[in-house]
């Protein structure tokens, strides 16, 4: 029903086309071909209503990934803004944890990948040469 609604409000200009062209069809055309044109309407409609689900998924996810990316650029950007107040701490389990007033960086030692945590948000990003520079830079720092 959801997305009926939704279809109808975001659509209604297709679903309005459509009425005016079936009473046109019924009017105009008085034998069986009339009532083959209006459900092969009826069937497009329908069709597309159907189908519009998906673009509604498609959209949603595009706005995911947007936002996500977003986020990460962010993050990049704190921490080369951050990175002179970096701390690093070395735990117990071998890896280690670089942190800032706003990122927080877990990560094992000679790994590709890193946790990053920004703006209550965790994502994994690659060890990038930027990334290195701030968990190198902490690092000096602590010695």
């Amino acid at each position: 029903m959801d997305q009926l609604s939704a279809f109808l409000q975001d659509r209604w200009i297709v679903v309005v086309l459509a009425v005016v062209v079936l009473f046109l069809v019924v009017k105009l055309v008085k034998t069986v071909i009339k009532w083959v044109l209006v459900l092969a309407i009826v069937a497009a409609v329908i069709v597309y209503g159907a189908s519009y689900k998906d673009k509604l998924l498609e959209v949603t996810d595009s706005i995911g990934a947007a936002v996500t990316t977003e986020i990460k650029d962010q993050a990049l950007k704190a921490v080369t803004n951050e990175a002179k107040d970096a701390t690093y701490k070395k735990n117990d389990d071998g890896s280690y944890t670089v942190s800032t007033k706003s990122l927080r960086i877990d990560a094992k030692p000679g790994s590709k990948e890193a946790k990053v945590t920004f703006m209550g948000q965790s994502f994994t990003l690659n060890i990038d040469e930027t990334l290195q520079k701030v968990i190198d830079q902490a690092q000096a720092r602590q010695k």
